[in-house]
């Protein structure tokens, strides 16, 4: 039971990470917000899925999530730079509409409570 929260740990170490890569490496628009929401790593530590949250326009959540799978060998150089794990997991981004999704539902809240 112990590789459970060792897992969460180094999830939480490359969500980090992986943050500050993303701010110093891709250029993103002044209307959009890059959120990394949450790295799932496989327990043998050879892949990970990096899911991100985009705030901004469609053309805008397109054209960033284009430029974070271009920068991918970039950042998970970084990564292996950074931090000292027997494998630097080969990442993979994802799009992930909760934050969206939540703001949608806190509108519709508003909404019916000025009502």
């Amino acid at each position: 039971m112990k590789s459970a929260p060792r897992m969460t740990r180094v999830n939480e170490l490359l969500k980090r990470e992986i943050a500050d890569s993303i701010e110093k490496y891709i250029e993103h628009k002044k209307d959009c917000l890059i959120s990394v929401i949450e790295v799932n790593t496989t327990p043998d530590l050879r892949q990970a899925k990096v899911h991100v949250s985009i705030l901004g326009n469609e053309d805008t959540k397109k054209e960033t999530l284009r430029a974070l799978k271009k920068k991918r060998a970039i950042i998970q150089q970084q990564l292996a730079r950074n931090i000292t794990l027997k494998y630097t997991p080969v990442i993979e981004f994802q799009y992930d509409s909760r934050i969206e999704l939540g703001d949608k539902v806190l509108a519709m809240l508003n909404d019916l409570e000025k009502e």
